[in-house]
């Protein structure tokens, strides 16, 4: 078994390695951007995928990264995680119809509300006191499906017909364009100090720094990592001044 996970503030990170550890004590997890994530995806044929949704749709960082490997995904059993600040609908059913469409077998889903991590909008923000709930009720939900799964039961959250529905008309139809590919989107203000923080963060390489200042690419993934950790508070994606860098570690 292995862990593979795209993480922006840490949630899903966190939530991925605590029910790989609890399936699979020696089992390793790694980010996905990770220049070994192929050969050891080819080693286990187990797989647990985790990463947050994005109005009801996968990263399109994730769903890229599955379409470009097509040939990994014959025969491998895949476990499908989302983690999400409020509504999913299917978030673990977007990658498993992807996954299973190249031969995938297609374990279970499993939705984690987590803290809220788009650091630039009011909306869904929680108190610290909160947020510790929320890790805690995220946490007794990780160890009920461990559990579950030890005993061949399998969660299927987010990968069943009328979840299908749920995401499609609850949210995918409607913000569509927002995640059907990289963003061009990302804006760094004249409080960007050239640091380089975000530069070495970036799961897509998307940033450099050019003459002092963070310059972005146009193919962010809208993961949140360079927002959460910018020491400047100097870049924004979908709102225009940073709220809250939502990081994991602030809540525990």
């Amino acid at each position: 078994m292995i862990g593979v996970y795209l993480s922006g503030t840490g949630n899903t990170e966190h939530c991925i390695k605590k029910l790989v550890s609890l399936l699979d004590p020696p089992a390793i997890t790694i980010p996905l951007e990770s220049e070994r994530v192929i050969t050891e995806i080819i080693r286990n044929d187990i797989v647990v995928l985790g990463y947050p949704t994005q109005y009801s749709n996968a990263p399109y960082m994730v769903r890229n990264f599955i379409s470009k490997n097509a040939s990994l995904w014959k025969n491998k059993k895949i476990f499908c995680m989302a983690t999400m600040g409020a509504f999913s609908g299917d978030g673990a059913g977007c990658t498993a119809r992807i996954l299973k469409k190249h031969g995938a077998v297609i374990l279970g889903g499993l939705h984690i509300r987590m803290p809220d991590s788009v650091c630039d909008s009011k909306l869904l923000k929680k108190t610290k006191e909160q947020n510790k709930q929320i890790l805690l009720n995220a946490d007794r939900k990780i160890e009920q499906a461990a559990a579950m799964i030890r005993e061949g039961n399998y969660p299927r959250e987010g990968i069943t017909f009328l979840s299908h529905l749920a995401g499609l008309f609850g949210q995918r139809l409607w913000f569509y364009g927002k995640t059907k590919g990289y963003s061009d989107r990302l804006k760094i203000s004249s409080a960007c100090i050239g640091c380089g923080i975000c530069s070495s963060l970036c799961p897509m390489k998307n940033l450099s720094i050019v003459n002092g200042k963070a310059i972005p690419a146009g193919k962010c993934t809208m993961c949140y990592r360079c927002i959460s950790s910018c020491p400047k508070q100097a870049i924004t994606l979908l709102g225009t001044s940073v709220q809250e860098q939502c990081r994991y570690e602030n809540y525990i």
